[in-house]
C-alpha cells in the first residue's frame, strides 16, 4: 500500500514540479535504459520506496544508484540500444548542430567522428566526475541521403517532403549530419559543439547551423502554452513511441519555427486557446475547438480527448533572441516516419479528414525542416 501511495505521489508531482518542456523528469537515469530494464529497477526499489516517496528517494540518489547497478546487466541482453538523446529526460538546455557537407567531404572519415560523439561529451564532462548539472545527453543523426552513402540500410524511407498549406508552407531544408544534445549547463553544450565540428574532416562543411535552446518559465513555448503536454511519461512507454525495436534506431523530425511575437503579445487569449484547443493557463484540452485547433490536427478529429492514431517523443524547447529572431525547435523521435508525415500532412491540410490546415501557423511560421535517422548504437558502430 505505502509503494502504491508513493507511486500516486509521484505522478502528481511530476504534473506540477517538472517541466513539460524539458519532457519527462528532470533528473532520470542513465538514458541507455531499455524497457527491460525500467520494470527491473521499478521492483527493486517498490518496497524501499515506501511512504517516504519515490520522489524523496529519486532526489537523494537512492533509484539512480540502484539504475547504475542493475541497467548496464539488463542491456546487455536486451533489445538494441537507442541513443543516448532519442527518448531519455530532458534538460535544461539543448544544442541543435544541423550540419551539411560538401560534395566532396570523406564520407567515412565524417562517420568515424560521429562514432566519437560520445568520447568528445566525455572529454567535456568526465564521466567518473559528472553529476546532474553537466551530465550531457547526445545523439547523431543522418540525413538520407548521407546515411545511404555511408552504407547503412534503413527499414522504412524517411524522405521530407515540402508541404505547403492555406496559412503558409514547410520547406524541405537539406542535412546531412544532426547532433542533439542536452545539459543542464550551456556552456558544455557549446564546447560539445565545438569539438565536433573541429574533429571533422577539413574543409567537409559547406555550412552548419548551432541552435542553442532554453527552459522558458518553467516548461513553457514562448507563446504561453506548456509544450510537450501530450508525451508519454514514463520510459517505457517513450521508447516503444520512439525507438524502433529491430535496430534500436529512430526517425526524427527537426523544424525551426519563429514566432510573430507581435501577434502572440496582442492576440486575446481566447483567440489564441481556440487556435492552439487547449487553455493557456494549465494546458487543459477545449472540450469544443475547431477542427482546424492545433490539438484537432495532431488527432485528425476535433472530439475531446480524443485517441491519436500515432505519436511521437517531443523533445521541442525555445530558442532565439528578440533582435535575431526567436520561437520554437521542433524536434521529435519516432519509431516510424508514418507518425510524423501524419502530423505534417494534417498541419496543411492534406490529411485524411479534409482541407484543414492548422491554426497554429496563425503564430507562427516555419522556415526549415527535415527528416533525420538516429541509427542504433549498435548500428551507429557497425558503420564502415
Amino acid at each position: 500500500m505505502a509503494a502504491r501511495n508513493s507511486v500516486r505521489v509521484f505522478q502528481n508531482l511530476r504534473k506540477g514540479f517538472y517541466a513539460p518542456t524539458r519532457q519527462f523528469s528532470g533528473r532520470a537515469s542513465n538514458a541507455r535504459s531499455s524497457t527491460a530494464s525500467l520494470s527491473v529497477v521499478g521492483s527493486l526499489v517498490a518496497s524501499a520506496a515506501g511512504g517516504y516517496g519515490l520522489y524523496t528517494l529519486w532526489k537523494q540518489g537512492t533509484i539512480k544508484d540502484l539504475a547504475r547497478e542493475v541497467i548496464p546487466h539488463v542491456n546487455a541482453a536486451g533489445k538494441p540500444t537507442a541513443q543516448p538523446s532519442v527518448f531519455s529526460q530532458g534538460k535544461d538546455h539543448a544544442v541543435y548542430l544541423w550540419i551539411e557537407l560538401t560534395p566532396s567531404a570523406n564520407v567515412k572519415e565524417v562517420v568515424k567522428v560521429c562514432k566519437t560523439l560520445q568520447k568528445l561529451v566525455d572529454e567535456v564532462t568526465d564521466p567518473t566526475m559528472k553529476d546532474d548539472n553537466d551530465e550531457i545527453l547526445a545523439g547523431v543523426g543522418f540525413g538520407p541521403n548521407f546515411y545511404k552513402q555511408a552504407g547503412g540500410n534503413v527499414k522504412q524511407n524517411y524522405v521530407y517532403h515540402h508541404r505547403r498549406g492555406n496559412l503558409g508552407e514547410m520547406p524541405s531544408s537539406h542535412g546531412d549530419v544532426f547532433v542533439h544534445a542536452k545539459c543542464n549547463t550551456p556552456s558544455k553544450l557549446l564546447e560539445l559543439a565545438q569539438k565536433f565540428l573541429a574533429a571533422l574532416p577539413k574543409d567537409s562543411v559547406k555550412n552548419f547551423e548551432d541552435i542553442y535552446s532554453f527552459v522558458y518559465r518553467n516548461g513553457r513555448d514562448l507563446s504561453g502554452f506548456i509544450d510537450g503536454t501530450e508525451n508519454a511519461a514514463d520510459e517505457d512507454s517513450r521508447a516503444k513511441i520512439a525507438v524502433e525495436p529491430e535496430t534500436g534506431g529512430s526517425y526524427v523530425i527537426t523544424q525551426k519555427w519563429i514566432h510573430d511575437m507581435h501577434v502572440i503579445a496582442n492576440e486575446k487569449d481566447k483567440v489564441k486557446e481556440g487556435w492552439v484547443g487547449r487553455s493557456i493557463t494549465d494546458s487543459t484540452e477545449l472540450s469544443r475547438k475547431s477542427i482546424t485547433s492545433h490539438v484537432a490536427r495532431m488527432t485528425g478529429g476535433n472530439g475531446f480527448e480524443q485517441k491519436k492514431p500515432f505519436e511521437i517523443v517531443r523533445q521541442s524547447m525555445p530558442f532565439g533572441t528578440l533582435s535575431g529572431g526567436c520561437g520554437l525547435f521542433f524536434i521529435g523521435y519516432s519509431a516510424s516516419p508514418d507518425n510524423l508525415n501524419f502530423m505534417l500532412d494534417n498541419m496543411v491540410g492534406a490529411g485524411k479528414d479534409g482541407p484543414h490546415s492548422d491554426d497554429v501557423m496563425r503564430l507562427t511560421k516555419n522556415v526549415k525542416g527535415t527528416f533525420w535517422y538516429f541509427p542504433g548504437a549498435e548500428e551507429l558502430s557497425k558503420l564502415p
